[in-house]
This record gives C-alpha cells, structure tokens and sequence, in this order.
C-alpha cells in the first residue's frame, strides 16, 4: 500500500478524518472526496475543505442534492426532529442509501484518477443501527464497485471493529488526536470541536474521549 493511492469519503468529521491520518500514513498519494447532499449544516463542508488545505491534500467536493431531494430525514431537513429512535427503528438521522451512493461515486472518482483503494470511517461497533455501516454491506458493495468497472478496487474500514474510545486511541498512535479533537465537526447542532454535548453524535464522541482519557491514568 506504500506505493499506492488511496481516495478517503471525507466529512470532516472525528471518522473520516481519523481515516485520513490513517489513508496519509498507510499510501503514497491521498485525496479525499466530500458529498454535498444538502446537509444540515453547509459547515460541513467548510470544515472538510480547511481540513484537507492545513493537510495538504487534494479535495473533491461533489454534487448530491439529489439525494436531498430523494430522502427527507433529520440530516436534510430542519424540521425534523433528532432523535435515536424507538427499539426496532432507525435514528431519524439515517438518509437511505447515502453510503451506497458515496462509495459508488467515490469508486468512480478512483478510477479516474487512478487510486484502487477508497477508505471510509464506517463502524459496526458505533453504527447506531445503520445498515450501510455493516461490514457485509462494505464487502458487498466492493465485489460489486469491482465488478461494475472491471478493476480492483479494495475498500478500507479502519473503524469497523472498535468503539469511539479506541477511535480515540488510534487517533492519537497517529499523532493526531488534538488536531481530531480541536478541528472536526462531528456536531448535528453544527459546533466544531467539542460540539453541544447534547445531541446523541456529541454524546458518542464525548463518552469515547473520556473512556480513552481514563484508561491512560
């Protein structure tokens, strides 16, 4: 892998940018690519584009308001409520197909410009229910990306089997974890860093942190 590129599905959140030290000290060349579905909250992608200029690497941003327009839910629209759901539902934060969509497009983007390898932050341990966070939908997909295109591609889970305290953990073996913590936006209120410590993503994130932080002492 030293010697290959990798494309990351960057949101320039607490994952996807742990993924993006871990994409930067595992391949030759990275770039990464963010999606713009009509989020919630447009910093979104501000914050990706002033991750990946401090990082110095290369951006997409495409295109997915479609995808807005095909899946109303707590992430595309401002009068829906943010909640994790009753027993048996899903959060009102899952947008339908949203990772099929993004690792589709993030695959043809890699066979543009030559990476074989796409890196996403997904996790089975923290998925909140999320069916196209499974690790099976992941190695699904990438036999099917292969098969679309006639390529090679393999699809990176570097989160999938640990919880947001080891998330934490394998930030910092990167030398990454102030940079994580100070410069991210994980928030569904749109607060970067620490966030409002109130919405179930902030919860996550700050449980994690300090279960990371208690088992140093």
């Amino acid at each position: 892998m030293k010697h290959d590129k990798a494309v990351v599905v960057f949101s320039g959140g607490q994952d996807s940018t742990t993924c993006l030290f871990w994409a930067l000290k595992n391949f030759k060349e990275v770039e990464v690519v963010t999606f713009d579905y009509g989020q919630r909250h447009a910093l979104e992608i501000e914050c990706a584009k002033h991750i990946a200029q401090e990082l110095n690497v290369r951006h997409h941003i495409l295109n997915m308001s479609l995808l807005n327009q095909l899946a109303p839910n707590a992430l595309t629209r401002d009068d829906i409520e943010i909640n994790e759901g009753e027993e048996g539902e899903l959060p009102s934060t899952f947008v339908p197909g949203r990772n099929l969509v993004f690792l589709s497009f993030a695959g043809i983007l890699a066979s543009q410009i030559g990476a074989k390898h796409i890196v996403t932050g997904v996790c089975e341990t923290d998925f909140s229910g999320y069916p196209d966070c499974r690790d099976a939908f992941v190695k699904s997909l990438n036999v099917t990306l292969n098969l679309s295109m006639d390529t090679s591609f393999v699809i990176h889970t570097p989160l999938m089997w640990i919880n947001k305290a080891e998330t934490w953990a394998l930030a910092d073996q990167l030398g990454a974890f102030d940079f994580v913590r100070q410069k991210t936006l994980t928030c569904y209120n749109g607060i970067i860093a620490d966030g409002c410590g109130e919405c179930p993503a902030c919860k996550l994130r700050l449980q994690g942190m300090e279960a990371y932080v208690q088992s140093l002492r």
